[in-house]
């Protein structure tokens, strides 16, 4: 975060629920209503943006040089991803979904769930589902990290700044459970238990987003593709929603392993941070 400049998260994320729920409850409505023309994705797309967007008007209106430097070598610079990071970046949500898949089998879970998916898990109207996934990847990680986490981590440690962030992420999602054929409406409608698994697994999803983020100084990139790695891991495994119970598991282990490893970045006081930035800031 820039120390120069007092960020404003309570605005922030009180306007991002306010326009994404508003966008995406009148999604749902058209959801049922378009007689199956997808037009209804026109406002999921867009609120789906909300969070870019609203980075994007607070860093500009921020008058603030630096942050604005600093917001353009985070999202431009691929130098920021350190080399140590690739294979964890790359590596971390297949293997865990693979460990899910290897702890369900004692319990009655089936071997083909090691197989490829035959295709996506939900619909997206008249938006492949695989751009969908591309889009919903990037557009959220450019609010995230814009802004959003940047305005939490200025006022706690990156450990209360995940937590509150996750929370915060997973609540976001909530309007999807009413948009007919989202993965939300899918998984609530077969079992509600299996849509109260997604919400809590996004918790440990974000703290684990939020460490790599960090340990790529920041990257924007980083982000989005760890992200995206998220959201192909879910959707490439023929896996089961019993088994994505037990993924809940599998990274809030994960999680709790990196706190416990890396308690130093966890629970650094956030001047650290500000010194990171401003070497970073140099180095242009």
């Amino acid at each position: 975060m820039i120390s120069n400049y007092e960020y404003n998260p309570k605005l922030y994320f009180t306007t991002t629920f306010f326009a994404t729920y508003a966008l995406w409850f009148v999604g749902a409505y058209f959801s049922y209503q378009d007689n199956n023309s997808g037009n209804y994705m026109l406002f999921m797309l867009i609120g789906l943006m909300v969070p870019f967007l609203l980075s994007v008007l607070m860093v500009a209106a921020s008058k603030n040089i630096d942050m604005k430097k600093d917001f353009l070598n985070r999202l431009l610079n691929p130098r920021l991803i350190q080399p140590k990071m690739i294979l964890i970046i790359i590596l971390i949500m297949p293997l865990s979904v693979l460990a899910s898949i290897a702890i369900s089998l004692p319990f009655g879970g089936a071997v083909s769930q090691f197989q490829l998916a035959e295709g996506f898990s939900f619909s997206s109207g008249f938006i492949p589902v695989l751009l969908l996934l591309i889009l919903a990847a990037s557009f959220e990680e450019l609010g995230w990290r814009g802004y959003a986490f940047d305005s939490l981590q200025s006022r706690y440690s990156l450990f209360k700044a995940s937590i509150i962030f996750s929370i915060l992420w997973s609540l976001w999602h909530l309007p999807l459970i009413f948009v007919q054929n989202s993965y939300q409406y899918e998984i609530c409608h077969e079992n509600i238990w299996f849509g109260v698994n997604f919400f809590v697994g996004v918790v440990p999803m974000g703290v684990i987003i939020s460490w790599a983020c960090i340990r790529n100084k920041k990257s924007i990139i980083s982000a989005i593709l760890f992200h995206f790695i998220i959201n192909m891991s879910q959707e490439m495994f023929a896996i089961s929603q019993i088994t994505k119970c037990i993924e809940t598991f599998v990274l809030i282990v994960v999680a709790a392993v990196l706190v416990a490893v890396d308690k130093e970045v966890f629970f650094a006081k956030s001047t650290s941070n500000i010194r990171e930035n401003r070497l970073v800031l140099k180095m242009l």
